[in-house]
This record gives C-alpha cells, sequence and structure tokens, in this order.
C-alpha cells in the first residue's frame, strides 16, 4: 500500500502555528506570573539598569534567532521535493556573500555584546556607590548557618532575617560570613555577591518604591539553604525612623557573647530585633577567622 505524502505546506503550516502559540504564551507566563518573577520587575535602580542590559542582549540575539527561523520556512519551502523551481546549487557552499553573512553577523552581534557588557559591568561595580542627592546609609550583615544577621552600627540595633531602610536612600551593605560560603541576593533590587569568612564585600543598592521585598541566600549552604530567606523592607523615611525607635526599645540585646549563641547553626529563624551593646561587633566577626600573631 502507498503511503500518501503530506503536502509540505500544510506541514510548514502546522509548525508555524506550534512556534507562533509557544511564542503567544511566554508573555501571558510572564504577566501571570510577574510576582514570582523579580528580575523581570525590578523596584530598584540597579535591578533595573541590570534589566535594561538583559533586554539589549536578548534583542541582539533576537536579530539573529527570528532571520534563522524565518529563513527555515522559506528554504523548506522552496527547496521542497515537488517544486521544479527549486533548484540546487552544490556552488553553493563556498559562495563568499552568504559565508560572509552567516559569520560576520553573528560575529559583529557578539562583539557588540561584549562591549556593552563590559560598559555595564563597570557602572554597575557593587563596590561602587550610588550617587543621589541623599546621605547612604550603611548595613552590615552576617551570614550564618541559616540565617541572616543585619547590623545597624549608626542606629546600634541588629536584626535577624530582616532588613529595613527608607526608599530611594543609597544602602552600602558590608557583607562577611561566619559560616560556609553564602551569597547575599535582594532579586528586586540588584543582583548577588558572594559573602566569605575573613573577607569582606559591599554592595551598593537602592530601592526606588516603597514594598517588602525578598531576600535570599543564592548559594547552596547545607541543609538549611531553601529556608535561608530574609525580608527587605523598604519604607518612607517616617515609617523608617518609627521602626528605628522601636527597636531602640527592644527587650533583647546583642553582644559578642551573644552572637555566639546566635551564631549556632539553626534553621526557618523568625524575624528578632536586638539593641546592639557592641558598635564593633561587626569587626570582631571579621577578626574571628584572622591568624593569631605567635
Amino acid at each position: 500500500m502507498k503511503v500518501r505524502k503530506k503536502p509540505v505546506f500544510f506541514m510548514l503550516l502546522f509548525t508555524g502555528i506550534i512556534l507562533f502559540l509557544v511564542l503567544l504564551m511566554q508573555p501571558f507566563t510572564i504577566l501571570k506570573f510577574r510576582d514570582y518573577i523579580a528580575v523581570l520587575f525590578p523596584k530598584g535602580t540597579i535591578a533595573l539598569e541590570q534589566l535594561h542590559l538583559l533586554l539589549i542582549l536578548q534583542a541582539l540575539m533576537l536579530l539573529v534567532i527570528i532571520p534563522v527561523y524565518i529563513l527555515t520556512f522559506i528554504f523548506s519551502w522552496k527547496y521542497r521535493a515537488d517544486n521544479p523551481h527549486g533548484k540546487y546549487d552544490p556552488d553553493l557552499v563556498d559562495n563568499r556573500l552568504a559565508e560572509y553573512i552567516w559569520w560576520g553577523v553573528p560575529t559583529i552581534m557578539t562583539l557588540i555584546a561584549c562591549v556593552l557588557t563590559w560598559v555595564k559591568t563597570s557602572q554597575l561595580d557593587p563596590f561602587k556607590p550610588i550617587e543621589t542627592n541623599k546621605k547612604e546609609m550603611t548595613i552590615q550583615v552576617v551570614a550564618l548557618q541559616w540565617k541572616w544577621l543585619f547590623i545597624y552600627p549608626e542606629e546600634k540595633i541588629a536584626t535577624v532575617n530582616f532588613v529595613q531602610f527608607p526608599k530611594e536612600t543609597p544602602i552600602r551593605f558590608e557583607i562577611t560570613a561566619d559560616a560556609p560560603m553564602n551569597s547575599f541576593w535582594i532579586p528586586y533590587l540588584g543582583g548577588q555577591i558572594y559573602a566569605m569568612p575573613n573577607m569582606r564585600t559591599e554592595l551598593h543598592l537602592v530601592a526606588n518604591e516603597v514594598g517588602d521585598f525578598r531576600g535570599s541566600s543564592a548559594n547552596l549552604s547545607g541543609e538549611g539553604f531553601a529556608l535561608m530567606n530574609f525580608i527587605t523592607r523598604a519604607s518612607s523615611e517616617e515609617d523608617y525612623l518609627h521602626w528605628i525607635e522601636s527597636a531602640k526599645n527592644s527587650t533583647k540585646s546583642l553582644n559578642l557573647e551573644k552572637y555566639n549563641k546566635l551564631a549556632i547553626p539553626s534553621s526557618d529563624n523568625p524575624v528578632e530585633v536586638y539593641q546592639l551593646e557592641d558598635k564593633n561587633l561587626f569587626a570582631q566577626i571579621m577578626m574571628k577567622y584572622k591568624p593569631q600573631k605567635e
């Protein structure tokens, strides 16, 4: 029994419809789950600049990918078996114009992407302060197992798994670890940066609007990794000052002795607020792993 061949037109049409539906699903999926895709809906200046770079690089890639898809359909239709006008030219493989196009265009796009990435990487250096008309705030961060400690040296308070600051105020995070290497990340506000014992890294961020944003560990660090999250709250200046006042009246206090008990590994820790008895606690944590002179 002779098998009937399906016309190429209907095969291409069916493939095109499937491809169109897949592409159509992407924007609807993004809108549906926008609350879970922080990178695409930034709330801070740094994260917004990172999104711009991501979109520019994606547009450059599409300039290559879209013509490839279109030409795939065109070639499939033109050079189908039953098309007498679709003559195959074996010498086309050595066509210089074609070689220049399929090697030259991707090379140029890659060079443009490299230059853009290099420029943006320099502009968004995490150690580079953010220039605004507001005074910069310093918050010290210690990655523990499996919780985050935030120290406000100027306000003399400390918190566990919670950090608050005013919107539109540049924040200078000083970051270290008293546990295995970790990574500090607030996706709505910017990229991650590593936290390592005996080392201090910095990350400058700013929130453009009021809200609670999820902070997390971006580096596998053991059994409590999945629950190593914290709340990042950007508030108005007035709400921030009220919170500072209430934090200073906390019944709990934190010094080096109590810190050592806090540093004992534990997971899924609730939010806690302390009065800071030792303003140099962060420095003492850093010195904990310094080689001792004999």
